[in-house]
């Protein structure tokens, strides 16, 4: 599993620093990632971002001409699954239509700066208000925004569905049912940073074992504790594919303590609308919901099924077996709204 780094994330609704890059993923995707960015922390907040419908500016494309330049790069984020799931996705829906589609791993800086000089074309990994804000404030002019596909972008506490607690403030009182741990990721990560500075002083839970380690020894413990029926709480975010792959929820955070929600757009090099319409338009169509984005990261990233290490493959069998979501997208149909 490759090594990542995720980002400082913390609280929006405090309007604190979040940040969120990944690292040492290779092209195809290693569903090793995220939430956070530690390549360009952001202390600035443009509201307009906020507010976004999933879909918003979608219409059926089925009918359009085909672009004259149906050469087009897409940028991906090392160690962000999603960023490889939408880019992976829209590649296969392109090269189907006739179009000749490359996607490239980078980190978020050199991404931007490649995708302002025209040398990439789209990033459909785009996380705002907060978290790439300030490449929007430095890059904005160079660049066209296609709108958002997710609206539920979070850091959560999880745990195994059949277990008793609904807030992460049970945590305190029913501690024992979960061994009184709380299994974590890389010390580094951003997401762990807030837990132990934010999280467990809010809900009084300094009793509680924080397990600090890596995503993949988080994640082994997890299939570990629901394929054994014994209950566990764990730091998860979304979008993330263990969602699809173990019997699990989110437990309420009634205090904010792990942060709001953010919105996850699709931005394009200046003139992309004009010179390829077509593909423009069917990324503005792209609206996922957190079943549907964590069922296909499932099939591309789990270790049970192609565990990142052929994306175009694994896109293609989602895509087969989700005809009527390929159909939707397409007609500009798909269903958008939190989660």
């Amino acid at each position: 599993m490759v090594r990542k780094n995720l980002v400082a994330l913390t609280a929006f609704i405090s309007a604190a620093a979040l940040a969120l890059s990944g690292c040492g993923a290779s092209n195809s995707g290693t569903g090793s990632a995220h939430p956070g960015g530690s390549d360009a922390p952001s202390s600035t907040v443009d509201k307009k971002w906020a507010d976004c419908t999933p879909g918003a500016g979608a219409k059926d494309v089925t009918g359009m001409k085909k672009d004259d330049d149906r050469t087009i790069t897409i940028a991906a984020f090392n160690g962000w699954d999603e960023s490889f799931a939408t880019a992976h996705m829209l590649k296969y829906a392109l090269e189907k239509d006739g179009y000749s589609v490359s996607v490239k791993s980078f980190d978020a800086g050199p991404a931007y700066t490649g995708m302002a000089a025209g040398d990439v074309d789209l990033i459909t990994d785009t996380w705002l208000p907060l978290t790439h804000a300030d490449y929007i404030k430095k890059y904005g002019s160079k660049l066209e925004s296609l709108g958002c596909w997710y609206d539920n972008a979070r850091l959560t506490i999880a745990v195994n569905k059949d277990s008793p607690a609904t807030s992460i403030e049970d945590l305190k009182s029913m501690g024992k049912e979960y061994d009184n741990t709380l299994y974590g990721i890389e010390a580094g990560a951003g997401e762990t940073k807030v837990v132990k500075d934010t999280m467990i002083p809010a809900y009084g839970l300094q009793s509680t074992t924080f397990k600090v380690s890596s995503t993949p020894a988080m994640l082994a413990q997890l299939k570990k504790a629901t394929s054994s029926g014994q209950n566990i709480a764990v730091t998860l975010w979304r979008p993330h594919w263990a969602y699809s792959a173990f019997p699990v929820r989110d437990l309420k955070d009634p205090k904010g303590a792990m942060g709001g929600a953010e919105n996850i757009y699709t931005f394009a090099r200046s003139g992309f609308g004009s010179d390829s319409p077509k593909a423009a338009q069917l990324a503005r169509n792209l609206a996922f919901s957190d079943e549907d984005l964590a069922s296909l990261e499932n099939v591309m990233f789990s270790d049970t099924e192609y565990a990142g290490k052929d994306n175009d493959k694994a896109v293609a069998q989602w895509a087969e077996d989700h005809p009527e979501w390929i159909k939707k997208w397409e007609q500009g149909t798909l269903p958008a709204g939190k989660g």
